[in-house]
């Protein structure tokens, strides 16, 4: 069994949101911040700030929150950052500590 993330990136501006869903957070933020993808939607508009996570037991459960936020509107993923993360600090390192 798979454990599995979900998580919203920005930049520094907070302008533009991404959602997106792992098995290895800490894998697949690095790409996003070193822009592993150069021509990714996360590299062409610098969204290198981690701003909210959510963990799951199982990747398929955060398979489907993934498409549940991708389906929300923008103002339902700023409650959602903004409940966890009122400051939009960028939380990579927290949660660095935390799972891994």
């Amino acid at each position: 069994m798979k454990r599995g993330f979900v998580y919203i990136l920005t930049n520094k501006n907070n302008t533009t949101l991404y959602v997106g869903e792992t098995s290895d957070l800490q894998d697949r933020i690095k790409k996003h911040i070193s822009k592993f993808y150069p021509k990714s939607f996360s590299a062409r508009y610098n969204l290198n700030k981690l701003v909210y996570v959510e963990a799951y037991q199982m990747i398929g459960d955060a398979k489907q929150r993934e498409i549940q936020l991708k389906a929300g509107s923008r103002a339902k993923k700023i409650i959602l950052i903004e409940k966890e993360n009122p400051d939009w600090n960028d939380i990579y390192p927290e949660m660095m500590s935390k799972y891994y």
